[in-house]
């Protein structure tokens, strides 16, 4: 090892508070991959690519760094704008670093030498400074270096045809590793492992959408409680009955409602794709709300809750709905939410509004849509949208890519709900862990979706929770987007919203109304 290359001095940045006699300590990319292995970053993770793999991925999770290799910061692109060959110069410096693995002879690729020169020189800065890409050279650092390592994992698990002649003796090295550990890296197994991945999904927007060749498992998602104080849901006594008015908003969906829109991320050659952004031309109508909410109360004299789908209503939209629904008596609101970026440059957001009525003021709370909606040809011709998103390319939902987080909502009585945002549902994501652990009373998720037919994929993947926790699930699409779902051989469903329960969910899922 080099002088250059010496381990930091310190690993966790420290913070002394007058008020208090202990210094506080802040996390940094040194503390957590020594949290997780239990060791410092050193010079040894170049000795093995799925070593660097698995560090580069355990700070770019613990940081949520990874998410700006899909959306990157205002002012910046990915790859880096500066490097057009960034894709060749990976795989060609990965395909080195194999050889020179297995016998350590020569010096290692000067593009390996450089991003970890960076790495380490910056081990010890604040994690907070990559998860708000503060430090963007180290963000690319990282995301370069654990693109290399993935390539350098190309045939450690499996033969590949097109695995060359260099590294051969490091490839059956990494195999017998495999085979005697149960994992391709050196760290101890129960601290991290690392797995061959054989098949790369064409979709989501988790950590694990970074690698084609090798899987890092190391978890961690945030979780956040709120108890909310809200007033007796349901005419019934506490906790015997809530009622749900679904709003399936909008009721038309037209296809220039798909509009085309340009991302900060850099095009491949070969890689055809494009973002689009959903902007529905009908904004909510509230004097129909408020007609659905009168005849509602005719049939069940109380509504507790209003539910719409995901990107049913505006982000300046929301003050104006509570209002409306505060003069009716309504306790809740659960709606998906569609924000315009702040910044030119960068992507809308897409998110759940949970908001509950107490008393004179409302608490509101976001959960956050995490995975992009991928259409491809296919969904394209189903949606009928041909003619506003070309059918031959693969378009990506143009929206923010946030941190991991789930938000628990406790409104007493053992009433608590959770939400997931349509794609959501459907990734096998540590966020669904979470949720499981908890085993909320109710899952809430709000899609842009077709029909919520018991044979599509919202109700088979609501009926896990269903299953295991055991919590009730509801779907809910909207009107308009079912009317336009047409698959082949079949009519135009109006079937807007599933339902999936467990005996386990209790009494206060009582059934829900919604409006055609």
């Amino acid at each position: 090892m080099s002088a250059a290359l010496a381990p930091p001095a310190a690993t966790v940045v420290t913070r002394a508070d007058p008020g208090c006699d202990h210094v506080a300590t802040t996390p940094t990319p040194g503390s957590a991959w020594q949290e997780v292995a239990g060791t410092m970053i050193g010079d040894e993770l170049l000795e093995w690519p799925p070593d660097m793999l698995a560090a580069t991925e355990v700070i770019l999770e613990r940081s949520e760094a990874c998410r700006f290799a899909l959306s990157p910061p205002a002012g910046s692109t990915w790859p880096p704008a500066g490097f057009p060959d960034w894709p060749e110069a990976v795989t060609d410096t990965a395909r080195r670093w194999g050889g020179w693995a297995g016998d350590r002879n020569g010096a290692i690729p000067g593009l390996l030498a450089r991003e970890w020169g960076v790495v380490r020189a910056r081990a010890g800065i604040s994690l907070d400074d990559l998860t708000e890409a503060r430090d963007w050279r180290l963000c690319e650092a990282l995301l370069t270096l654990h693109a290399i390592a993935d390539e350098a994992c190309a045939g450690l698990g499996a033969a590949l045809d097109a695995a060359g002649a260099d590294g051969l003796r490091y490839r059956a090295r990494g195999r017998e590793l495999l085979a005697r550990t149960g994992s391709l890296a050196r760290i101890p197994a129960h601290l991290v492992r690392v797995l061959p991945k054989v098949r790369t999904p064409p979709t989501g927007s988790s950590v694990r959408a970074l690698s084609r060749y090798a899987a890092v498992l190391v978890p961690g998602v945030e979780a956040r409680w709120h108890k909310v104080s809200a007033r007796c849901l349901g005419p019934q006594p506490c906790g015997e009955g809530v009622n749900y008015l679904l709003l399936p908003w909008p009721l038309r969906v037209r296809s220039s409602d798909f509009r085309p829109v340009a991302g900060p991320l850099q095009k491949l050659a070969d890689d055809p794709f494009a973002f689009f952004e959903f902007v529905p031309s009908e904004r909510l109508d509230l004097d129909l709300v408020g007609r659905m909410l009168v005849a509602a109360q005719d049939e069940v004299e109380t509504v507790d809750v209003v539910v719409l789908p995901e990107s049913a209503v505006e982000h300046g939209e929301i003050d104006d709905l509570e209002a409306l629904l505060a003069r009716h008596g309504v306790t809740g609101l659960i709606t998906g939410v569609r924000e315009r970026p702040a910044q030119p440059g960068q992507f809308p957001r897409n998110w759940v509004h949970i908001g509950v009525s107490c008393g004179e003021q409302w608490a509101h709370v976001r959960q956050a849509k995490h995975h992009r909606w991928s259409l491809d040809d296919t969904q394209i011709s189903q949606y009928r949208l041909g003619g506003a998103l070309h059918p031959h390319i693969r378009w990506w939902e143009a929206m923010e890519v946030p941190r991991r987080s789930v938000q628990f909502v406790d409104l007493g009585n053992e009433v608590t709900l959770a939400s997931l945002v349509c794609e959501d549902l459907a990734q096998p994501d540590e966020v669904a862990s979470v949720i499981r652990a908890v085993g909320p009373m109710i899952v809430v998720i709000p899609l842009l979706d077709g029909p919520q037919l018991s044979s599509r994929w919202g109700a088979r993947y609501a009926a896990v929770f269903a299953d295991d926790p055991g919590s009730a699930v509801l779907t809910l699409t909207s009107f308009g987007m079912a009317q336009r779902s047409q698959l082949p051989g079949q009519n135009p469903s109006p079937v807007m919203r599933s339902g999936a329960a467990s005996t386990a969910a209790g009494p206060a899922t009582t059934a829900a109304s919604s409006p055609t």
